[in-house]
């Protein structure tokens, strides 16, 4: 079970770190716009996020 969350951990690096690498201009006005939301669009955005990936994992698995 170790094993499978440290290779999901590193995974998760790897994919997050893409975006920095790749495009540092587009990170920054994304994170730009990311700061002008109120806390409900977040949260909003939070939720949907982790229930996509409970989908996906229910779907794969």
């Amino acid at each position: 079970m170790w094993n499978e969350l440290g290779i999901a951990f590193a995974l998760i690096l790897i994919i997050e770190g893409i975006w920095p690498f790749a495009s540092p201009l587009g990170l920054r006005k994304m994170l730009l716009a990311l700061a002008q939301l109120n806390d409900a669009q977040l949260r909003f955005a939070g939720i949907s996020s982790m229930l996509i990936g409970v989908i996906l994992l229910y779907i794969l698995h």
